[in-house]
């Protein structure tokens, strides 16, 4: 059992890691404009801009960790990118009350998502990968 889970485990968690951003990734290009418009609501400047450098990240990045080719790379480029993601959309510490628990639910994931992007920026993307490392 130890072997299989040594063996396939890594993928099976870079998988599981990745598909958050590849579905989100993908949907921002089919709602680009209601995305932009939700991104301007929160104050921030060029949008489209934003908006076109998240989909290539989340895109890129995921399926660098799905195909293991430099998951460490993607792995620091998700983490990098959550930390101001989380902080000005998952704010639930400035929400009203009523969505401050999903938002706070939000957040979390958040963080639960960068661990796993730090563990793979520390162990790298195990043996069945592009990299094999």
């Amino acid at each position: 059992m130890t072997d299989s889970i040594n063996k396939f485990g890594p993928l099976l968690g870079r998988i599981l890691l990745a598909l958050i951003f590849l579905m989100s990734g993908i949907g921002k290009i089919g709602g680009f404009a209601g995305t932009a418009g939700y991104m301007a609501s929160k104050g921030l400047p060029m949008v489209e801009v934003l908006l076109a450098i998240t989909i290539v990240i989340e895109v890129g990045a995921a399926l660098m960790l799905i195909l293991g080719w430099k998951a460490r790379l993607g792995a620091a480029a998700l983490f990098l990118w959550m930390i101001p993601v989380t902080f000005m959309f998952h704010n639930f510490w400035a929400m009203p009350a009523d969505q401050q628990m999903i938002q706070q639910i939000m957040f979390m994931k958040n963080l639960g998502l960068m661990g796993g992007m730090l563990y793979i920026m520390a162990f790298g993307s195990g043996p069945l990968s592009v990299d094999k490392k």
